[in-house]
């Protein structure tokens, strides 16, 4: 079977009723980046490299996305993020 032979995807299809979005955070100028690890850490459940990474692209970049999920989802790790003072939103 060649790979003129395999049905090739399409691309004009909707995508699936759980259509994933991204929880993007956002630099504040405010919190330490401790702060922000250790938050990361805590609600999105990075580990310590992961975190200190996202923290280092949202520092010289503005924003990092930081979790990819269903919407549901997204909105709970939000609000977490905003309890602990971080600035975020879903894209």
């Amino acid at each position: 079977m060649t790979v003129k032979d395999k049905e090739k995807p399409s691309f004009d299809q909707k995508p699936e009723s759980s259509e994933k979005r991204f929880l993007i955070l956002h630099n504040d100028e405010v919190n330490t980046f401790d702060h922000v690890i250790e938050t990361l850490v805590d609600v999105c459940e990075h580990d310590e490299y992961q975190a200190e990474q996202c923290a280092l692209i949202t520092h010289f970049n503005g924003k990092c996305d930081v979790k990819k999920g269903e919407l549901d989802y997204l909105k709970m790790l939000k609000e977490a993020l905003h309890e602990k003072g971080l600035s975020a939103s879903i894209d």
